[in-house]
């Protein structure tokens, strides 16, 4: 048997989701971060002319151009940012495909990137996969999740090439103020370093300011926004992102994504034209469903005894849940068994993350409500 594999790839960690991801049909899943809206109307009858009209056949490599055009103009509709849709946008499979690519771009083997955490699972696998170093820094509960700008600059040496983070944030969903990202583009400034800001939740926001970090002052030049349909159009399955940077970088990334991928599905970029343009009141009645829903299950989690930060943007609550005795994994593990609820450890987003759980509210409200009624019976024979 030929076993030689790579070493990156035997130092990769498993994906903390994965394994409750698959679940029976008994468990009630606060698991996954995914919609359970289905894509709007609109998107799939779009889908289906698409195909009658034949357009099964690649598109240009870096997308089809009236879909460049259509995240153009939304970003500087939402932002204010300007991208050439030409020279300054790519089309992805998915934005993981497009954090993949940026961290490439960004390393060489053994340069440091600085991954804020608490943060989604495959920042630091990104970051390893481009043979680089992830090193983390966390952002705390006591801090209501913000950025701790002091602890990336102590983190900076030599080494260091660039800063990851995300927000509105997986699994806290916290919302870093404009305060503290536009110290994170001064830093970024003054250590020379380039900046992958993931942006996928922008639109889930409830009652503060998004801001895109290539709109702070100085930022621009040196920044890699990742984006995407998934979360905020319901278009999980059907994988398309995208990555906007300055034109002098964006030809480097360009040369990776026209190897390894060729082009984003057709079919999806049709929809994304569709979704860009057309499906804003999809957006906010679904970001509203999402806010009933994050008002229940913080002030459930919170009346159960869990204290739970709470979130202001993405759809997901994040439990302190130390209290318990038990780590993540364990309250997760034996929650999902003798309770039939998944939620996800917190220690799979960093290993700021023990002591929480990710708990989804991307699910229906009764759902919810069924969830924690279990975990308070859970809680409640932990106690005794």
């Amino acid at each position: 048997m030929w076993d030689k594999t790579s070493i990156r790839v035997q130092h990769l960690k498993p994906s903390a989701i994965r394994k409750y991801f698959a679940v029976p049909s008994d468990v009630v899943t606060l698991g996954i971060g995914e919609p359970d809206f289905t894509s709007p109307d609109k998107l799939i009858a779009a889908a289906h002319e698409s195909l009658k009209r034949g357009n099964t056949h690649y598109t240009a490599n870096a997308g089809i151009f009236e879909l460049r055009q259509a995240i153009s103009d939304k970003l500087d509709e939402l932002y204010g940012v300007k991208y050439d849709p030409e020279s300054e946008i790519i089309v992805t499979v998915g934005a993981s495909e497009a954090l993949y690519l940026a961290a490439a771009t960004i390393l060489n083997p053994g340069d440091e990137m600085i991954v804020v955490t608490p943060c989604f699972v495959s920042y630091q696998a990104a970051v390893e996969l481009a043979d680089g170093i992830p090193v983390e820094v966390p952002c705390r509960l006591e801090d209501n999740f913000d950025l701790n700008v002091q602890a990336i600059e102590d983190a900076i040496t030599p080494k260091t090439r660039g800063i990851l983070l995300g927000f509105p944030n997986n699994p806290t969903g916290a919302v870093a103020s404009r305060e503290k990202l536009q110290q994170v583009a001064d830093l970024a400034a003054k250590h020379d370093l380039a900046v992958i800001s993931d942006e996928i939740y922008e639109r889930l926001i409830y009652g503060v300011e998004h801001v895109n970090f290539a709109s702070l002052n100085g930022a621009r030049e040196r920044t890699f926004i990742v984006g995407g349909f998934s979360k905020s159009y319901a278009m999980t399955g059907w994988r398309l992102g995208y990555v906007c940077g300055p034109k002098h970088l964006i030809p480097q990334l360009y040369k990776i994504h026209q190897y390894l991928i060729m082009s984003a599905p057709t079919i999806a970029q049709e929809i994304g034209i569709v979704a860009m343009r057309e499906c804003e009141p999809d957006v906010e009645r679904m970001r509203q469903e999402y806010d009933r829903r994050r008002r229940l299950i913080v002030d459930g989690l919170n009346s159960i005894g869990l204290y739970t930060f709470e979130p202001k943007g993405a759809f997901y609550a994040f439990p302190y849940i130390a209290e318990t005795g038990l780590d993540s994994t364990t309250f997760a593990d034996r929650l999902l068994e003798e309770c039939k609820v998944a939620v996800i450890p917190g220690c799979g987003f960093g290993q700021c993350g023990e002591g929480h759980v990710r708990t989804s509210y991307a699910v229906k409200y009764e759902n919810i409500e069924e969830a924690l009624n279990r975990i308070s019976d859970f809680v409640t024979k932990l106690k005794k």
